[in-house]
């Protein structure tokens, strides 16, 4: 039997959520769209009314629920109130609501509204559906939950705190402080229990179905007819504003075409974002644009504590195999606030003392801050040895079908755990050390295609694609088939012209488990479509690698549209991301292997349409150190100039000081694939590449100039392009723009 440690992953994996220890937001300032109306409806006004003359702990409470209740009601969706309850489920739900509502005060920073209206759903959901082991956040086949509406993130530390999450054990009372597990979104890296990292809108819910995805592809790959052995739900919670967001249309398209059955979608539907009702902008049947998606779609009217209504949308979700389901619950953004509810007034702020008052006297909760009854402390209390017992099973479950499967099991290991098969690295491809000047050599882009099916060959869980463009970006594996509805065992992802959502899907592919290593290609302009996607693949230390084609002016006649120029230096901006721009096959290898070795963050590959020459004195391994010298004819570290090049300038950059060393010139070529690892080596091993005595430096690279001071200095000379591109054949823009090998002899002669 196998040993149930080997595939523990919690000791392992929690490693991987180290605290970044960043200051604490005490302010939002993104636009959350928020939630809701709820079974208990909502007025056509919504904005903030004017203050009464009386407080609200002044007026009686009778009077209190009747203004409420009558505040509540919407023409769209009118339900009856059941009368007050004293049962299990309403004080579980009500002490998720306070213990929202007293960690946002106790901040004074914060978003009570979502969590007061979404607890019934979410304690439905947590209590009654997801599994999960409090003790183990990274058992394999656990459920996966997305929080999308980010902002609201209490609701969710909440119940990993009720399931007892070690996690938010303590730290609700540290609620957006510096240092907590309770940061004010939720952050995978910070909160174990916390899947993905959210808060800009639609991206979770575009993760969820990267983890749906995820789960559907494992399944039809290691599943036996007698062994179920991946067999999990992804669960999210998303807001009117993810709805409005462009990203989440992108990826619910591509989840209702690719019929990802156990992608389960609960909308928050409140009617209500920052600037107000929501009517004053989005007012279209999202029911019916989701059923035109691909999805199954229920509506649950009364989601302020219609339970049973819940419950019941939640099975009837599951027993969907075909497509993803989207359950409308109709709620009231910070339900139970007397004056507050059912406004933007309670979306983005604590209620205040006075409110929080009066809510406690609405709902009848007597009880200090943070105070979980004994009850509800009983209740939830059974998650822990349940959870144990589930991961136990499932172990068990492994274990026999390790007997029966020991191949497929040996894989499905390695993916678990991210493991990289011995010897992985034989596959990247090798380029020897031959300099031909004038061989026309190949684009960085098709020593690209031949790392992708290489490694396709090695590493089991490599996937990807290209949105639109695999044909020019050359990114599909040869020997797999596309992922489709009904063929999700294979490799190659076809995402359509969809670059935000390609990124946000492969952010949820990343995080569903280490082994996962997704790719995605686009034109390196392209970026910008999905700059918020890598942005939050950087933040969440996601091992995503974009596959960057037509990474300059090279790409010609396409025109300024098409010709990145400001691209390299933004991502060089960004934190936590890898900015990789190989010149020929070595570089590119070694650019892989670097993407495949750097588990918690990302890489960008920016590729040549181009063809490039194989230049003598690059190498896999220099591009690990991200500078590293390529030639060299001085002594005793004292070049008389340094010239450095990335890409398809490098090439440049040595014709250059070919001309220059026929004059006498000692010359060093120093190739600068990647800036973030040449600033990651030692004050000495970059004082080898580029000694500070030596000044005269000059640089080329065709795009922006801007950083290139750090690496030239004051007195050195940075030759690119701070002007956008233009419509004509590649040699003529080199020629015109004056990224040519005589421009950089002209600089270096100036220099020294």
């Amino acid at each position: 039997m196998a040993s149930t440690s080997s595939l523990s992953l919690s000791n392992s994996l929690l490693a991987r959520s180290v605290s970044h220890h960043a200051p604490a937001s005490h302010s939002s300032d993104h636009r959350p769209g928020l939630c809701l109306s709820a079974a208990s409806p909502l007025p056509t006004f919504s904005g903030l009314k004017s203050a009464s003359s009386s407080s609200p702990a002044q007026i009686p409470i009778a009077a209190l629920r009747r203004r409420f209740l009558q505040r509540q009601i919407r023409a769209a969706a009118i339900e009856t109130l059941a009368p007050a309850e004293t049962s299990l489920v309403d004080n579980s739900v009500n002490t998720i609501r306070f213990l929202a509502v007293d960690a946002v005060e106790n901040a004074n920073s914060g978003h009570p509204g979502l969590p007061m209206g979404c607890a019934p759903m979410g304690h439905v959901l947590y209590d009654e559906f997801i599994k999960f082991n409090p003790k183990n956040p990274y058992w394999f086949n656990r459920d996966r939950f997305v929080l999308s509406a980010g902002h609201g993130c209490m609701l969710q530390y909440a119940l990993l705190h009720l399931a007892g999450y070690d996690s938010c054990k303590e730290d609700l009372k540290s609620f957006r402080q510096w240092g907590s597990k309770t940061p004010g979104h939720p952050e995978n890296f910070e909160t174990p229990g916390v899947e993905v990292t959210t808060g800009p809108l639609g991206q979770g819910i575009a993760n969820a179905v990267g983890l749906a995805l995820a789960e559907k592809h494992l399944a039809a790959r290691f599943n036996k007819p007698d062994c179920e052995i991946v067999d999990h739900y992804t669960y999210c919670i998303l807001g009117d504003g993810c709805q409005m967001e462009g990203v989440a249309h992108e990826a619910c398209s591509l989840a209702g075409h690719w019929g990802l059955g156990k992608l389960i979608a609960l909308y928050d539907d409140n009617h209500i974002s920052i600037d107000g009702d929501t009517e004053i902008a989005f007012t279209e049947d999202v029911s019916k644009r989701f059923e035109a998606l691909g999805w199954h779609v229920i509506w649950v009217k009364n989601g302020n504590n219609g339970y049973d209504e819940i419950r019941a949308a939640i099975k009837e979700a599951k027993s969907v195999k075909d497509k993803p389901t989207m359950i409308k619950i109709t709620t009231t953004i910070g339900y139970g606030s007397p004056n507050k509810s059912n406004s933007y007034a309670v979306h983005g702020s604590a209620l205040g003392a006075k409110e929080v008052d009066a809510t406690r006297k609405f709902l009848g909760w007597p009880h200090e801050p943070f105070h979980v009854p004994d009850d509800v402390k009983k209740h939830w209390s059974r998650h822990i040895p349940e959870g144990a017992s589930l991961e136990s099973e499932w172990n068990e479950k492994f274990a026999a079908y390790e007997q029966k499967y020991k191949e497929e099991a040996d894989v499905l290991k390695s993916i678990i755990t991210g493991e990289l098969p011995a010897g992985w690295e034989k596959a990247l491809p090798f380029f020897l050390q031959t300099y031909a000047p004038d061989s026309p050599g190949d684009a960085t882009r098709v020593l690209s295609q031949q790392n992708i099916n290489n490694l396709a060959d090695v590493l089991p869980a490599f996937v990807g694609g290209s949105a639109d463009l695999a044909s020019s970006n050359l990114s599909l594996m040869k020997k797999f088939g596309n992922f489709q509805k009904n063929t999700p065992e294979e490799r190659n992802i076809r995402f359509g012209v969809r670059e935000h959502g390609m990124g946000a899907i492969c952010n949820g592919i990343a995080r569903h488990c280490p082994g996962m290593i997704p790719y995605c290609a686009t034109f390196f302009v392209f970026t910008d479509y999905m700059r918020a996607a890598i942005r939050i693949s950087a933040l969440s230390q996601s091992r995503v690698i974009y596959v960057m084609t037509h990474d300059s002016i090279g790409l010609g006649e396409d025109g300024p549209t098409h010709q990145p120029i400001e691209h390299l230096a933004s991502f060089r901006a960004m934190p936590n991301v890898l900015m990789l721009r190989p010149a020929d096959g070595n570089e590119t290898s070694g650019a892989y292997r670097v993407a495949i070795l750097n588990k918690k963050r990302p890489s960008v590959l920016a590729l040549s349409r181009q063809k490039v020459p194989l230049i003598a004195g690059t190498s896999i391994e220099g591009v690990e150190k991200g500078g590293y010298i390529v030639s060299d004819n001085s002594s005793d570290n004292k070049p008389d100039v340094i010239l450095m090049g990335t890409g398809t300038e490098l090439e440049l950059a040595v014709e250059a000081a070919h001309e220059l060393r026929k004059e006498g010139k000692a010359v060093r070529v120093v190739s600068l694939v990647s800036w973030e690892l040449f600033g990651e080596q030692s004050a000495e091993y970059k004082e080898s590449v580029l000694p500070e005595d030596v000044t005269a430096r000059v640089s080329i690279e065709a795009a922006s100039t801007f950083g290139w001071e750090r690496m030239v200095g004051s007195k050195g000379k940075a030759i690119g392009i701070d002007s956008f591109g233009a419509s004509a054949p590649a040699p003529v823009l080199y020629k015109e723009l004056g990224i040519t090998a005589q421009a950089v002899i002209a600089a270096a002669k100036e220099l020294c």
